[in-house]
């Protein structure tokens, strides 16, 4: 890869960033998601640097940036404090923000947070809006008690074991199962760099994936108030404040058509696992059905709609990361969205 990572100290963690495309006016902020990090969109670059200026740090706990504990009981706001602080650091004060699956999520707190710096908003297969696990219904209606189903006690566990191990090919099978339409393939030299860094994801319960509690109810684990995928969790990572922004950015809403993560039969949500009899002792559909993600945006979005703002849907072949998969149907639609 011809891209050079750079680092720059903010007011909250030292953060490692690509940056290309700078005298160009236009400005994009991308936000990678769980279990990735910066490089997962730099094969997008060179399709884009001749018309943006584009910045993709490395989130917290992920990447090269620092790995600074995260508090979930925050929700997202760790790192939409982290974004903040790196947009001041590198003089940005209003620009299009991309974010991609939970980076989606993060780019809503933000625009929540730091309205007046959202020029237009792109989610590239975000996590529902109400959480990722944990609810039912496409109004997001959370199981009880709250946390019941989410954040880190649903991690593989085998994924988890494999980035303390540095098991790079469970990595690299993992991504090609969950991530991608197959038979997709990245490019060999593409597919080691994705793999490295997803062997940097810092691992701990005040990191990846958390802590978590145990109960009796089905399926036996409660979000805990520590780390990546209790953020998650309806029990904070709630985003109806973003009903309320004023004035509303625009939305591109894009997903892909064979999403295994995020959809409304994800392969990673403990209901339709149970559904599907992966998980023993599911308790059926009236007590615990599969989690309608895609529903659940859609009506979270049809209430912005509703509210005065305006969303545009999406939808191109692909998995979980689109957008690698169609490239130019994405770089035509971003294109587009951005000069209306």
């Amino acid at each position: 890869m011809k891209y050079i990572q750079s680092f720059i100290e903010t007011d909250t963690i030292r953060t490692a960033y690509y940056r290309s495309g700078e005298g160009n006016r236009q400005k994009i902020l991308v936000l990678h998601g769980n279990y990735s990090s910066s490089v997962f969109f730099m094969p997008l670059i060179p399709h884009l640097e001749g018309r943006y200026d584009i910045a993709v740090p490395d989130l917290r706990c992920f990447g090269n940036s620092e790995a600074r504990q995260i508090d979930a009981s925050r929700g997202y706001r760790d790192w939409s404090d982290d974004i903040f602080a790196f947009c001041k650091a590198i003089g940005w004060k209003r620009f299009v923000l991309l974010g991609w699956s939970m980076g989606g999520d993060i780019a809503m707190q933000f625009a929540s947070d730091h309205t007046s710096m959202v020029e237009k908003l792109v989610l590239v297969a975000p996590g529902s809006p109400y959480g990722f696990g944990g609810t039912k219904g496409e109004e997001g209606t959370p199981h009880v008690p709250i946390g019941l189903g989410s954040g880190a006690g649903t991690a593989n566990p085998l994924l988890t074991l494999s980035g303390m191990a540095g098991d790079t090919q469970f990595m690299r099978n993992i991504m090609y199962r969950y991530l991608f339409k197959a038979p997709f393939r990245m490019s060999q030299d593409w597919e080691d760099l994705f793999v490295q860094t997803i062997s940097r994801v810092k691992i701990g319960y005040d990191y990846y994936p958390g802590n978590y509690q145990s109960t009796w109810i089905w399926p036996f684990v409660v979000a805990g108030d520590k780390g990546v995928l209790n953020t998650m969790s309806p029990k904070y990572g709630n985003l109806n404040a973003f009903l309320n922004v004023d004035p509303k950015p625009p939305i591109l809403w894009i997903r892909g058509d064979d999403d295994q993560v995020v959809s409304d039969h994800s392969m990673l949500e403990l209901g339709n696992l149970g559904r599907i009899g992966l998980i023993p002792g599911w308790p059926g559909e009236k007590v615990y059905p599969p989690q309608p993600m895609v529903k659940q945006t859609r009506y979270f979005l049809e209430q912005y709609r509703n509210a005065g703002g305006h969303y545009i849907e999406l939808v191109i072949p692909g998995g979980h990361v689109c957008i690698l998969e169609s490239p130019l149907q994405f770089v035509t639609a971003l294109d587009t969205f951005i000069a209306m």
